[in-house]
This record gives C-alpha cells, sequence and structure tokens, in this order.
C-alpha cells in the first residue's frame, strides 16, 4: 500500500486534535530568526489548577488570548538536535515536566528545521 504525503498529514492533523495535559514545567512559543539561521524558542512558565487550566504564576489568572508575558529562558539552535540538546541535556532542572511534552517539542523543532533549510514559513502547531 502506497502511502502519500496528503495521507500523512490527514493522520498527523487528526492527530493534532486530541486533548494533552499541560505540562506543569510550562509551554515554548517557537520561532524561527531568519536573519541568524536559528530556530528559537521561548519558555514561560506556568501554574496548571485542578480544572487542566495554565495560569499565569504572577497573577493566577488563565492564560488565554494574546498575552504579553516575559519569557523565562530563550533557547536558539541551528538544529533541532542542537535545540534539544541545549533544553533537555544541558538546563537541569529541565523545563519539560512531561514525556509528551519532551515528545512534541521534538516533533516541532523538526518541522522548524525543515521549515529553515527549505525556505518556508513555520507555524507552530
Amino acid at each position: 500500500m502506497n502511502v502519500t504525503i496528503e495521507d500523512l498529514a490527514a493522520i498527523d492533523n487528526r492527530h493534532s486534535k486530541r486533548h494533552i495535559d499541560l505540562d506543569p514545567g510550562g509551554y515554548f512559543l517557537i520561532y524561527l530568526d531568519w536573519e541568524a539561521g536559528q530556530i528559537c524558542a521561548k519558555h514561560f512558565t506556568n501554574v496548571i489548577d485542578d480544572r487542566g487550566l495554565a495560569l499565569d504564576p504572577e497573577t493566577g489568572k488563565p492564560l488565554m488570548g494574546k498575552l504579553e508575558r516575559t519569557a523565562e529562558t530563550l533557547f536558539t539552535g541551528r538544529t533541532a538536535k542542537e535545540l534539544c540538546m541545549q533544553i533537555f541535556e544541558q538546563t537541569q532542572p529541565t523545563p519539560v515536566t512531561k514525556l509528551d511534552h519532551a515528545a512534541y517539542l521534538g516533533r516541532e523543532f523538526v518541522r522548524a528545521e525543515n521549515a529553515l533549510v527549505q525556505g518556508n514559513t513555520y507555524v507552530q502547531d
């Protein structure tokens, strides 16, 4: 059976709509710095309440909509592997506390790396 790029995209889109519990270690906003030729990942802290909502640790308010927050840390790398090494091997304790979050970040960093190499737009999933 031949699998097409469209088939794989449909599978990924379906899986992107599943529920995932938030990481109490925080979240990342991933983007490309074209001038520097790097993948960037801003890490923000949060608190998860008993309903599973992410709250601003300073205000206790839910993190929803467009927010103006200061990142805890900015990680940068030229490749997905370099960025993963910084976050998971060189930062102790690592800001990622859930394995599904780590797997998601690895996938996103590869997508960002591919976009950087191919000159395509990258939008975080």
